[in-house]
């Protein structure tokens, strides 16, 4: 099912939206100080180009500097990627088949808006560490 998902997906809104994140990428990448900017749009837009499967999850080890440079990446990026995830988001709604689609647009709204200090991991992955921490096992930290 979320490879089905995924190839809807890729046709219907997740090319544009990789589109748009590997723009962001490389017009963050022009400056060194831009660097780490860059690289997280380009994480992200692979995660835009195939999400079924994948989640995203806060890093503990993200402090101070994540937060301040989230602040610069929602003015000068954020922003408008999120308005594309919400534009996609509520035109893939409009039909039944695109329902799942379009709360997916709308679920990566805030990692579009506040991306460092997130990490992208397999669903399995935090399915594991979830029936672990519930079991009293000490579970893969994520």
């Amino acid at each position: 099912m979320k490879v089905l998902l995924n190839v809807i997906w890729l046709v219907l809104s997740g090319f544009w939206l990789f589109l748009g994140y590997l723009l962001a990428g490389a017009l963050w990448c022009i400056t060194i100080i831009g660097i780490p900017f860059g690289l997280a749009s380009f994480r992200i837009g692979f995660y835009a180009l195939w999400p079924f499967g994948r989640t995203v999850v806060r890093r503990e080890s993200a402090g101070i500097p994540s937060g301040i440079g989230n602040i610069l990446w929602l003015v000068l990026s954020g922003i408008w990627l999120a308005i594309g995830h919400a534009v996609t988001g509520a035109l893939l709604c409009i039909t039944v088949i695109g329902i799942p689609l379009g709360v997916a647009n709308f679920k990566m709204i805030p990692v579009s808006l506040l991306p460092l200090g997130r990490e992208i991991v397999p669903t399995d992955q935090v399915d594991a560490a979830l029936a672990a921490y519930r079991s009293g096992q000490a579970g893969p930290r994520l």
